[in-house]
């Protein structure tokens, strides 16, 4: 089966890997990502957000099916090309992608159905309106540009921002500079507890979940520092987490399966990949954010694990014709740490070269997924985003986790970082106990 993967990041990369076991690939790149170049039985680097020219590139190698990658090709209409092309696409077309490109969309959808999980909620165009708003309400606040921002444009009061005051000079900045490509800003209550993620397979009429998984989108060990798209996650042989009930998981799974049968009633069936990002509070979980496609670090926890034919998962979904005994995944424990420029979330320092020794490194356990690097004369080079994720498996925590450093000793270069605090004990526990005061209604 041929297959074709766009977008060039560690999140296509592991789509790639884990498509080639079942199907010939063929890649729309927008960065020359070693790790899909090695795989590919063609490839081309071109705009990805241009819909013309991947469909002429899948047209002219006769691929069977698309799976896209990023969700600046979602909303740029990709999947609607394609399908128009009478090409099989496994991503939701462009008005469908509006779960993640409009947060306002979002949350009035989820308003609209009652679905559970809501936080409360409201835009603003006006600075004034918004200013008066933000001063009126008991709870913190969190601040979200209405569009895409690449993970980065999300601010919280009391982490980011220190308080109301902060959290109102933050918004009036995504107003009048139009961050996330509108003169809009989400006014959201802030959701008290631990973050995490389930994804799920979606054939515009179901939600069939993976393992649930915990991104460290923090900067710095610790949790401290600004937001990134994220510096590495873990999940658990059971598909829960540490913190995490079968109830609960469970609770965040009918949130989603929920919102994909709005969204059939909407006439805006949903198919691709679902991500659904939870706050779980002492309420329960709650909706921090839906995503349009494989989450990224979280899909390198997952998408090896997963049993099956995975172009034909793709195929079946845009079908409509999904049934869980489709999506199956091996019980394993895995922990992912992205290497990433130094400064990286702030000022990264970039356009170094990184060497890695792939034989070594699969000999810890561990895969190795590229990310925002290219390549130049033969070298893999740093951009100013995320470079390589490391992910290690086990049947523990401490084996995947040791799996992971012990493979970062076969990778060189200057200026490189890495939160070495993802997946050991002293996290995981801080996780836990985090959890327990949050139910008792302790959130100092």
């Amino acid at each position: 089966m041929k297959v074709l993967v766009v977008g060039g990041g560690a999140r296509e990369h592991v789509i790639a890997e884990t498509a080639a076991k079942d199907g010939d690939i063929y890649a729309v790149l927008n960065n020359l990502n070693p790790g899909i170049t090695d795989l590919a039985a063609e490839y081309i680097k071109a705009d990805i957000t241009d819909p013309e020219v991947v469909v002429n590139f899948a047209l002219e190698k006769g691929v069977e099916v698309a799976i896209i990658g990023p969700e600046a090709s979602l909303e740029a209409g990709v999947v609607d090309a394609l399908e128009k092309a009478e090409v099989a696409a496994f991503g939701p077309r462009q008005k469908a992608a509006l779960i993640e490109t409009s947060k306002a969309y979002m949350r009035s959808l989820l308003e609209k159905y009652k679905i559970p999980g809501r936080l409360a909620f409201k835009v603003f165009d006006d600075v004034e309106e918004m200013k008066q708003h933000i001063k009126e309400v008991e709870y913190q606040v969190v601040v979200k540009p209405v569009g895409l921002t690449g993970g980065k444009g999300v601010r919280v009061e009391g982490d980011q921002l220190r308080d109301k005051d902060e959290a109102i000079a933050y918004g009036e900045e995504v107003i009048k500079k139009k961050i996330g490509g509108a003169a809009q800003v989400v006014i959201e209550e802030r959701g008290i507890g631990e973050e995490l993620t389930i994804m799920a397979f979606c054939d515009g009429k179901d939600a069939y979940p993976m393992p649930a998984v915990q991104d460290h989108p923090h900067a710095f060990e610790g949790d401290v520092g600004p937001i990134t798209g994220g510096m590495g996650s873990y999940s658990m042989d059971s598909g829960l987490l540490p913190f995490l009930s079968q109830e609960e998981y469970n609770q965040c799974v009918d949130i989603m399966r929920k919102t994909v049968e709005a969204m059939k009633k909407e006439g805006n069936p949903y198919i691709g990949v679902l991500y659904g990002q939870f706050i779980l509070t002492k309420d329960g979980p709650k909706v921090a954010e839906f995503n349009a496609r494989f989450g990224d670090p979280e899909a390198m926890n997952v998408l090896p694990l997963l049993k099956g034919n995975f172009p034909e998962i793709c195929i079946k979904a845009t079908e409509g014709a999904l049934s869980q005994k489709d999506i199956e995944f091996e019980k394993k424990y895995t922990v992912c740490k992205y290497v990433v420029p130094e400064g990286y979330g702030e000022n990264p320092k970039y356009g170094y070269q990184v060497k890695v020794n792939r034989k070594e490194i699969e000999k810890q356990g561990c895969k190795l997924y590229f990310s925002s690097v290219t390549k130049e004369n033969g070298k893999i080079i740093t951009t100013k985003s995320r470079a390589l994720a490391m992910v290690g498996f086990g049947d523990s925590f401490q084996e995947a986790e040791e799996s992971v450093e012990e493979a970062l000793k076969f990778v060189e270069g200057e200026h490189l970082y890495v939160r070495h605090d993802i997946g050991k004990e002293h996290s995981l526990k801080k996780r836990i106990e985090h959890m327990k005061k949050v139910r008792k209604g302790v959130f100092l």
